[in-house]
């Protein structure tokens, strides 16, 4: 199970961070990503790690949004630190795992949140 939290309703400029926990996670090999989907759009990949060490960003949020893990007794706590957002991050937010492979993208995803929103107003 992926549970979110941390979506909020924030002015344009201002910073916050979502994250999702995944209890007794045991996989060798995995993904995380972030996915975004605005209103009347498609959902798209902004962020995701792997436990190799890599990280990718959409260049929409690089250098504004950090991605970060933490695994603490078993349970990994995938987090985004959104800094600097725009009007045009207002979204639902959702992160997911493949838990097989060091690949993400949204056909390899093995689990899904529910989704947590982010509205940001100018």
């Amino acid at each position: 199970e992926v549970l979110e939290s941390g979506g909020a309703s924030v002015q344009s400029g201002e910073s916050l961070t979502i994250s999702c926990t995944m209890y007794e996670f045991t996989a060798a090999k995995y993904c995380l990503a972030w996915f975004r989907q605005a209103p009347g759009q498609g959902r798209e990949e902004i962020v995701d790690l792997d436990n190799n060490e890599e990280t990718w960003y959409r260049s929409s949020v690089k250098g504004r949004f950090t991605a970060s893990q933490k695994d603490v007794g078993g349970s990994l706590t995938f987090s985004l630190q959104m800094n600097a957002v725009k009007p045009e991050d207002t979204a639902t937010y959702f992160c997911a795992v493949n838990v097989e492979t060091y690949f993400c993208g949204a056909t390899n995803m093995d689990y899904w949140g529910q989704g947590t929103q982010v509205t940001v107003s100018s």
